[in-house]
């Protein structure tokens, strides 16, 4: 194994794959800045370019892509609050919060770093033990999808801000608008009041587009009509420390693994792992009401937790030929595009791709690391740029990237609509992240209850009966605990800090 990874490492580093992994990071390292964007989008869009390359130069480049765009989103996410991709949108909870505080480098240098941690322990994971997480994969049945979505939608209750009332609130809109289109199962409309747009939903990228990048924009326009229209005047350029890096090190490790595992379930993503990845952080933190706050944590949980999936989600893709998500579906067009079939065979016909493939992984997260400790400082140049210069651009890298998903005007006005209520929302302090989460998470859920319920005949013993199910349910009655606990433990914090004044 060991032989053929030094050979792999050996030919990435040729001058006919080395250039176009550079360019794949560099390039998806924009993409995923640019809202609307996403790391699907951008693989796919370099893959009629790869049509005249060789296997090794061709699966670099996009596997750079893959690589730099989960990370590039969290960039806007940090500095603007509008999430490049929907895997950094659990990023913008406490990066934001961060960077108000006068600390951009330190919260875009912790992302880049828990970045590559996750990139790299996903990449090590799937060299070493490839075939034990496929099989782990492989057990996923309805039952395990739905219950891995009810444990995500548990997270909505510790990002519901300080009410979790209002947090409800949000995720009951967000399941109501996962709601519209065609009925998963028998293909009846609900929602659409005869609108053909609406009959395959609404898509992810223009409402969360709406909700924070649009939301932001009018949000800050109202400060500019009262007068605040500059930048954060108070900015620190330091970088993280290495005390700070020791408290946040243990969690982006853990959720680097959780994000791998979360990887390898095919379907899951790495959204979800995101997300998943911030509760559990804040759930074992010594310093859970720092969350939502510009808490370390919680970037380094996020971080590490979608990066994690990069490499968990060609687990399935290589043995077994299934793709983990989106992206995986694309580069499984790529290889079979340059003749070669994923699956146990194509260790034993094509070591020297698959070996190929996990050392232009290995390279291009060191590569992305660079990349983005060097660009930090120009990063950060965004949140110097006065308010009246800075509030026009979102806006139109808005409206241009809700355009570009589908070439839609429909999409515009959908990321104009869902703006307008991100706005008011907003002023009623109903957080937006509990609303992203359930429109992510609701139509997995609900198609896999069903599906769940058609398998046992209408029983619900699939409940108690499946092993991973019942730990799903189990993780999903801890974070509901575990949550309780922290906002008892907060409220009582803020009711003696009030009391002392």
């Amino acid at each position: 194994m060991f032989e053929y990874l030094l050979q792999g490492i050996l030919a990435t580093f040729q001058m006919d794959v080395f250039p176009f992994l550079l360019a794949g990071v560099t390039g998806g390292i924009a993409i995923g800045a640019l809202p609307g964007l996403t790391a699907t989008m951008g693989v796919a869009i370099m893959l009629p370019f790869t049509f005249g390359m060789g296997a090794g130069a061709s699966l670099a480049m996009l596997i750079g892509v893959y690589v730099g765009a989960i990370y590039g989103g969290s960039i806007p996410a940090i500095l603007l609050r509008t999430p490049g991709t929907p895997a950094s949108a659990a990023t913008a909870i406490d990066g934001h919060e961060l960077v108000k505080q006068g600390y951009a480098t330190k919260a875009l240098s912790i992302s880049v770093i828990c970045s590559f941690l996750g990139g790299l322990v996903s990449t090590i994971m799937l060299i070493t033990v490839s075939p034990m997480l496929a099989n782990f994969a492989l057990r996923f049945s309805a039952p395990e999808y739905f219950t891995l979505a009810l444990f995500g939608l548990t997270i909505i209750a510790s990002i519901s801000a300080k009410s979790m009332t209002k947090g409800l609130i949000g995720g009951f809109l967000g399941l109501i608008v996962a709601c519209i289109g065609l009925d998963p199962i028998t293909s009846t409309p609900r929602y659409t009041f005869g609108v053909m747009e609406l009959y395959n939903g609404l898509s992810i990228i223009p409402v969360l587009i709406g909700l924070f990048a649009i939301s932001e924009c009018l949000l800050q326009a109202e400060q500019l009509n009262l007068g605040a229209g500059n930048a954060i005047k108070k900015f620190s350029h330091s970088f993280v420390s290495r005390k700070e890096f020791r408290e946040f090190l243990p969690s982006g490790l853990k959720s680097s693994l959780m994000g791998t595992l979360i990887g390898s379930v095919p379907g899951a993503g790495a959204d979800i792992a995101a997300f998943v990845c911030y509760n559990e952080a804040r759930r074992s933190s010594k310093k859970p009401e720092t969350f939502g706050k510009g808490s370390l944590e919680g970037i380094a949980a996020a971080e590490a937790g979608n990066n994690g999936v990069t490499g968990g989600a060609l687990v399935p893709l290589l043995t077994l030929g299934v793709p983990g998500d989106a992206v995986a579906a694309v580069l499984l067009g790529a290889l079979t595009i340059q003749g070669l079939s994923p699956g146990p065979m194509l260790f034993q016909n094509s070591p020297d791709v698959v070996y190929g493939v996990f050392s232009s992984m290995l390279i291009a997260n060191f590569l992305m690391l660079i990349v983005g400790l060097l660009g930090i400082k120009l990063f950060c140049r965004i949140v110097e740029v006065p308010k009246v210069l800075i509030v026009p651009m979102i806006a139109m890298l808005a409206v241009v990237g809700a355009y570009s998903m589908n070439n839609s005007m429909f999409d515009v006005g959908v990321a104009l609509g869902f703006g307008f209520l991100g706005y008011l929302l907003t002023k009623c302090e109903i957080p937006l992240s509990p609303i992203v989460l359930a429109i992510i998470l609701g139509p997995m859920a609900e198609t896999n209850l069903r599906k769940s319920l058609m398998m046992y005949e209408g029983s619900w013993s699939f409940l108690y009966e499946r092993p991973i199910v019942v730990v799903f349910i189990a993780l999903a009655a801890l974070s509901i605990y575990s949550t309780w606990r922290i906002k008892k433990k907060v409220n009582a914090s803020e009711q003696e800090q009030a009391a002392a004044a």
